[in-house]
């Protein structure tokens, strides 16, 4: 997964997804996807952002892994996430934009403001919350 900060605001691109039972307001996701047989998770992360959102990302920077379990429309998910940092060309408009998934279903994708407050939708994987706040309040400076 890709944290994409915003160049002038405390902010970073996620995709918007829709309601669940565990998440009545919905909830903001990373973007990224899976990796691939074959593929390392640095060579899936720029072919997922070039489909996804037709971007080449700039700047490629690996973070760390983290280790997300959640729980989607009552059904129990584990992954492995592995979480770089970059800069997307073209860039998101001030709006944010839209993300193609590989079912074709389009996504909206959000500027989320690093001090979301309580009560906005959730954000996963939440254990990459510590590193998101770090990357933000590096490239405010």
């Amino acid at each position: 997964m890709l944290v994409v900060p915003h160049a002038g605001s405390p902010a970073h691109l996620v995709s918007a997804h829709a309601p669940t039972l565990e998440n009545p307001r919905g909830f903001h996701r990373l973007i990224g996807g899976s990796v691939e047989f074959g593929e390392t998770h640095r060579q899936a992360i720029v072919r997922e952002v070039e489909e996804e959102l037709g971007a080449r990302i700039t700047d490629l920077t690996y973070l760390d892994t983290v280790e997300s379990l959640f729980r989607y429309d009552g059904e129990l998910g584990h992954e492995i996430v592995a979480l770089y940092c970059g800069g997307l060309d073209p860039s998101p408009g001030e709006h944010g934009g839209s993300l193609t998934e590989s079912d074709g279903s389009v996504v909206p994708v959000v500027w989320r403001p690093i001090d979301a407050e309580t009560d906005a939708v959730p954000l996963y994987p939440a254990a990459a919350e510590r590193l998101i706040r770090s990357v933000l309040s590096r490239t405010a400076r």
